[in-house]
Formats: structure tokens, C-alpha cells, sequence
């Protein structure tokens, strides 16, 4: 199959693809996703092949905005009111129950519920609303490796595998977005993003949990990236927790260094990837550094700076934490 790569104007070849039941990868502010017709079970169960990713992993309903949403679920609770009011279009995604047999299995996972998106990028809101339907929106890479922020990205991944890329440029924020779960008595974020719990908490006027663990129904996760080995290169990750063990960690050429300017600035490393000077620009900058290096086949290591875990940084961390399984870097006393 050849990819195409799509432009703006091009958007009608695309909309056409994925009538068809072909897979369409689209551009978000947070990273790429791989869209297919949310209504076509078919073309649904394609995005799970191409990725190669588990079936019981549901996806996310890529929207064009409210009014296309209601189609899909029981009701839009005041909660979900006021987020969308806020934060839409943008990286938030939102898990509310979907109304019985509007959306296939194979999107909710056999849940009672679904996890709604309306990405802020003007060429995904143009190719959702000319398709009439939401479209799935699971990052568009090979699974369990770092998500895509550039077309480029998705083609070394999916070339072959799916009929287009529509190309706009490198994504804004770099992590994918914040998922809250709106279905329970009390909100929880399920996966953390830009849009912190406290954000959400104040605008709802009420305290939102962050959740410590996996949120499993039935043995299905509740949302995506939670249940699997993600964000992961082939060469092992591990976590520095402290800027001065960077003089510690092995050095040579099948070594790579992922972090600050500030501890890159201080160490001798052979093959550095700069984070940026902020835990900000760290969130935009790791999928980038992870697929750098992944890309060498030299690398057999790679060493990524940590942060204290808190509400900036949360999002980065439980990204670095999956890719590298959890593993630290010990200093050998």
C-alpha cells in the first residue's frame, strides 16, 4: 500500500479514504493519531493491526466539536458542561457513558463507556466535520514505541500499513492528553496531560483525583495507555532521578544522554539529546529525544532526566516512567 502525505488542500482525498474504511493519520496539538470511521468496526479493528496494539485497549472518539459528541453519548453532564466550555477545543479527553450501540466494541472495549476528544488543530477539525463522523484517534505509531510528534514520525512507522499522513507540521504540546473520567461520583484523571487536576478542579468547583494505579473494568482498561509497556525505544531507558548522578552513569558511544541544558552543559557525553531548559519544553521535547535515539541502532542505553514527581510534571513522568518500565539508575556506591 502506498502512504500518501496530505496537505490542507487535500483534505478531500482523505475524507474520501476514510469513507472507504482506509486509515487516515491525522495532526492534534498533542501528537499525532491514527483515524479511521469510529462507525465502521471494520476499518476500527484495521488501526488495531497496523499499530499492532492489544484489542482490549479502547480508543479515543475524535469529535468535531459538542454538538457531534451528543450523538454518541447518554447525555452531556454538567461536568462535562463546563470543561468543554473551557477547554475545548483542545488536550483534554473525557470519558462519559456512550449511548448503547451507537459505537462499535472494538472502540469501547465492551464498556459502557467512551473517551470523547476535540483536538485544537483547524486541518482535523476541517477533515472531521467534511467526514460527518468522529473518527478514533489512538497515537499513530507502532505500538508500545514513542508517540509520534511529526508526519515524519508516523511514516517510519506506518509506511505501507496505511493510505495517508495529512502533514501539519510538528505538534505544540509534544504528550498526549489529559483523560478524565467523568462517569464516577467523583472525577479522576485517569492519564495526566497539560491540563493538570487542579486545572480541572477549578473549574468544576471540586476536587479531582489523580489515579496511582491502572483503572481496569472487567479486565479492560477505562483508557488508553494504561494497561501495556509504552513510549518504549529497543534500547532500555533508564531514569536518572538526580542532576549529579549524570556524572556517574557509563559513558561511550552506544550510550545516549537525554536531559536539561543545565546537566547537559556540566557532563562529558558522546551522544546528547537536549530537553530544552524547562520541565515544560521536557514534556514538548521526550517522544522526540526517545525516537532520536531509537533511530541509531548504535544506542544500546539511554539515560533520561527525572523530576520531582508533582502537577508539572506529572504528565512527563508517567510518560519517561512507562518507556523506561520503571527502571532507575542506581549509583554504585
Amino acid at each position: 500500500m502506498e502512504t500518501k502525505i496530505f496537505k490542507k488542500d487535500d483534505i478531500p482525498e482523505a475524507v474520501k479514504l476514510l469513507k472507504q474504511g482506509e486509515l487516515v493519520a491525522f495532526p492534534t496539538e498533542t501528537v499525532y493519531g491514527l483515524g479511521a470511521l469510529a462507525t465502521n468496526e471494520k476499518a476500527v479493528k484495521g488501526v488495531y493491526a497496523a499499530k499492532g496494539r492489544p484489542s482490549d485497549n479502547p480508543l479515543i472518539v475524535t469529535v468535531a466539536d459538542e454538538k457531534m459528541m451528543a450523538q454518541y453519548v447518554e447525555n452531556i453532564p454538567e461536568r462535562a458542561q463546563k470543561l468543554i466550555n473551557h477547554f475545548w477545543p483542545g488536550p483534554l479527553t473525557m470519558i462519559l457513558p456512550a449511548k448503547e450501540g451507537s459505537l462499535p466494541t472494538a472502540v469501547t472495549g465492551g464498556l459502557p463507556t467512551a473517551a470523547f476528544r476535540c483536538p485544537n488543530d483547524a486541518l482535523t477539525h476541517e477533515l472531521i466535520s467534511q467526514l460527518g463522523a468522529p473518527i478514533v484517534g489512538p497515537s499513530a505509531n507502532t505500538s508500545t514505541k514513542p508517540s509520534p510528534t511529526t508526519a515524519e514520525h508516523v511514516y517510519h512507522d506506518l509506511k505501507g500499513k496505511i493510505a495517508g499522513i495529512i502533514d501539519s507540521g510538528p505538534t505544540a504540546i509534544g504528550l498526549e492528553s489529559t483523560i478524565i473520567d467523568l462517569s464516577v461520583a467523583k472525577p479522576i484523571v485517569l492519564r495526566p496531560g497539560e491540563i493538570t487536576p487542579e486545572e480541572l478542579g477549578e473549574v468544576l468547583g471540586e476536587e479531582v483525583l489523580m489515579n496511582k494505579g491502572t483503572a481496569v473494568t472487567a479486565g479492560v482498561p477505562k483508557a488508553p495507555g494504561m494497561k501495556y509497556r509504552h513510549y518504549a525505544p529497543s534500547a532500555p531507558v533508564y531514569i536518572v532521578d538526580r542532576e549529579e548522578d549524570f556524572n556517574s552513569i557509563p559513558h561511550g558511544d552506544d550510550i545516549g544522554v537525554v536531559a536539561l541544558d543545565s546537566v547537559l552543559d556540566k557532563i562529558e557525553a558522546k551522544n546528547k539529546f537536549s530537553l530544552g531548559t524547562s520541565i515544560d519544553e521536557a514534556a514538548h521535547n521526550l517522544f522526540g529525544a526517545l525516537r532520536f535515539f531509537d533511530n541509531q541502532a548504535q544506542i544500546k542505553e539511554i539515560y533520561v532526566q527525572g523530576f520531582k514527581q508533582g502537577d508539572i510534571s506529572a504528565a512527563y513522568m508517567n510518560r519517561l516512567n512507562k518507556s523506561a518500565a520503571g527502571h532507575h539508575f542506581e549509583k554504585n556506591n
